[in-house]
């Protein structure tokens, strides 16, 4: 392996935007900012960022990669490919796979799988249902991330309804506890409604009527009161309203918060007009709202009530989102697209660099407590992404990495592009091509 010297390009990272250079020897950032050219070697490989920023990589931490069980829809290999085009260099997965990652066993099967086929950086959650407490007590907590609770019911059917099992995820868990939040009876009501006035034609732009405001934020509320009961580490995922934006502090740094909140790209990108124009496409769970939900979760951003940006990752087949509303699943792919698109908002006004980069890079890392990710410091593993701020692309069905083929931003023009993206201490990304024998690592907690 040899190392590799960035030089010319800005640096973001904890909070400045500066100019400097880095030198990666093996895997590990060996030096930041003006670096004594003698201690450069002379075979090292020279990358030019003159006008480009170089960025911690990204770390999503909510992706649903569909292995094992679904793969028609995505992979582990396929979709971490489409993650290092879009700079994210570690990720998170979901287990509401088939079957589902609610044990050790099938913990250690799926870590397995990434072994052999991710291109980035990997870990996973275990499953909360409602009767595996005790595996998700005993199973070594140094091999996920987190315990994953469905407090709604989404794709996979995972939906933990029982108050005693509730209780105890939050009473003896001491990993972070993630929640999809989504009152199942008011959803289910909602739904009922819309039967009688639609019949078996709901329309897509219905959707945020039946996963309702009333229904996210009555479950977030609970969320938050039992972690405040336990003294659990909550994390709660994908906020979609202006309500549950008040439930968070930010009087507090990461480090010490016990409860945090996540947004995803698309709730800070589309709004509810959205349906008319692109249907089923945009149909998640939570679902998109208002413009004023937007603009609110886009202030929670900045304010540090909402602490990390991710993308819900979920692809799903153009025929499955091509149904009618009943029929057709929620989610949609982003992993490739998130990191450009936070930067066309960017370019937009409505977040920094440095906001970016603290939400997108360093804020998983400390929540998670993970092992020596996220920032750009010596020392730490040279997990690394390079984008031109000022070079415009269309996303179309020809550069679209994702196994479903499709994304909610096709057409999209940007303007930043990734041009490399390094995976310790790997180039894995360049202009397009894919290093297709490198392999992540399975990211380390500090627990």
């Amino acid at each position: 392996m040899k190392s590799i010297y960035i030089y010319g390009g800005t640096l973001v990272n904890e909070n400045k935007v500066y100019h400097g250079d880095l030198l990666i020897r093996g895997e590990i950032i060996a030096a930041i900012g003006n670096i004594n050219p003698a201690s450069i070697p002379s075979d090292c490989v020279k990358i030019d960022a003159t006008g480009k920023l170089v960025i911690p990589g990204v770390i999503d931490d909510q992706v649903h990669f569909r292995e094992p069980g679904l793969t028609h829809k995505g992979s582990i290999a396929t979709e971490s490919k489409a993650a290092v085009a879009g700079g994210v260099t570690s990720f998170m997965e979901m287990p509401n796979t088939n079957p589902p990652t609610i044990n050790e066993n099938e913990l250690r099967a799926k870590l397995e799988i990434a072994a052999k086929t991710s291109y980035a950086n990997y870990a996973f959650y275990l499953g909360a249902t409602n009767d595996n407490l005790a595996d998700l007590i005993n199973t070594d907590s140094s091999l996920y991330c987190g315990v994953k609770v469905f407090m709604g019911a989404s794709t996979g059917n995972m939906l933990v309804d029982n108050e005693e099992a509730l209780e105890g995820i939050f009473k003896h868990v001491r990993v972070p506890v993630a929640c999809h939040c989504e009152e199942e009876p008011i959803v289910k009501l909602n739904l009922e409604k819309a039967k009688l006035k639609y019949g078996e034609k709901i329309p897509p732009d219905a959707h945020p009527q039946i996963r309702s405001r009333e229904a996210c934020y009555s479950s977030s509320l609970k969320a938050v009161g039992l972690a405040k009961k336990y003294g659990t580490r909550l994390h709660i995922l994908h906020l979609s309203t202006a309500e549950e934006t008040k439930l968070f502090d930010n009087s507090l740094p990461l480090a010490e918060k016990k409860i945090t909140g996540e947004v995803c790209v698309h709730h800070l990108w589309f709004d509810d007009t959205a349906y008319d124009l692109k249907g089923n496409f945009i149909k998640w769970n939570p679902a998109i709202k208002s413009a004023y939900d937007r603009k609110e979760l886009r202030e929670a951003v900045n304010n540090d009530r909402i602490d990390i940006i991710a993308t819900d990752h979920a692809p799903h087949t153009i025929e499955e989102k091509s149904n009618t509303y009943l029929k057709a699943p929620s989610g949609g792919p982003l992993v490739q697209h998130s990191l450009v698109a936070m930067l066309e908002l960017y370019h937009q006004k409505i977040f920094s660099l440095e906001k970016i980069v603290t939400k997108m890079c360093h804020n998983p890392a400390i929540l998670f407590n993970v092992k020596d990710r996220g920032f750009l410091r010596e020392g730490y593993m040279a997990d690394i992404c390079i984008v031109d701020p000022d070079k415009s692309w269309k996303v179309w069905y020809d550069n679209i990495l994702y196994r479903c083929g499709w994304s909610p931003f096709s057409g999209v023009t940007f303007r930043s592009r990734v041009e490399k993206t390094i995976v310790n201490g790997t180039i894995v990304y360049d202009n397009g091509l894919i290093k297709e024998d490198f392999r992540g690592r399975q990211i380390e907690f500090i627990r």
